[in-house]
C-alpha cells in the first residue's frame, strides 16, 4: 500500500476535480492518498510520501508561476519518488494536441522545468463562462473564437475525457 500525495494548481477548479477522481481511484486500489493544493503542499513533508502527482492548469497560455517555484524548491524530492505530472488545458480538446508529445503546454513545461516527471498526462479542461469575471469572459471568448471553440457566454463546456482520466489514475496507481 502506497502513501500518495496528489497536488493540484487550479484556477477555476477543473484540475482539482480531475485530481479528486484520480485520488478516488487510487484509494480504491489500496493507496492512502492526501489531496492538497499547491499552497497546502508547501506545509507537508514531501519525503513522507512514496508517490507524488502534480497537476496544473493553464490560463492565458501559461502555468502559474507558483508551480515552477514549487518544483524548483522540491525537484530533488519529486525526482526521488515515483512521480507523475499532468496539465489541464482547453487546447487539449483537439485530438492533435491531447497527448504529452503533442500538447504545446506540456512541451513548454518540460522545457522550463527542472523536474522531468516519470509519467505524463494531458487532459482537456472546462470553460464555464457564467462563472468568469467580465475580463476573463471576454478574453476566453476571444481565444475560443480564434481557435474555433465555443463562444456562447451563457454556456458551460466540459471537454475532459473522464475515461482517459481513469486510465491515467490506474496507471499511476500501478507505478
Amino acid at each position: 500500500m502506497s502513501n500518495t500525495l496528489v497536488i493540484y494548481s487550479t484556477v477555476d477548479g477543473q484540475t482539482k476535480a480531475i485530481c479528486e477522481q484520480i485520488s478516488k481511484i487510487n484509494r480504491q486500489l489500496g493507496a492512502t492518498v492526501t489531496l492538497a493544493s499547491l499552497e497546502e503542499a508547501e506545509a507537508l513533508g514531501l519525503a513522507q510520501f512514496d508517490k507524488i502527482l502534480v497537476a496544473a492548469s493553464i490560463r492565458y497560455g501559461k502555468h502559474r508561476p507558483e508551480l515552477y517555484q514549487f518544483i524548483n524548491r522540491h525537484h530533488a524530492v519529486l525526482s526521488a519518488k515515483k512521480n507523475a505530472f499532468f496539465t489541464v488545458n482547453v487546447v487539449a480538446r483537439k485530438p492533435e494536441k491531447n497527448t504529452p508529445e503533442t500538447n504545446p503546454y506540456m512541451t513548454k513545461f518540460l522545457a522550463l522545468s527542472l523536474w522531468q516527471p516519470q509519467q505524463l498526462g494531458v487532459f482537456a479542461g472546462k470553460i464555464d463562462y457564467p462563472k468568469y469575471r467580465l475580463f476573463d469572459k471576454v478574453m476566453i471568448r476571444f481565444i475560443m473564437w480564434m481557435t474555433k471553440g465555443p463562444t456562447d457566454t451563457s454556456g458551460t463546456f466540459e471537454f475532459t475525457n473522464w475515461d482517459k482520466v481513469d486510465e491515467f489514475a490506474r496507471s499511476f496507481a500501478e507505478r
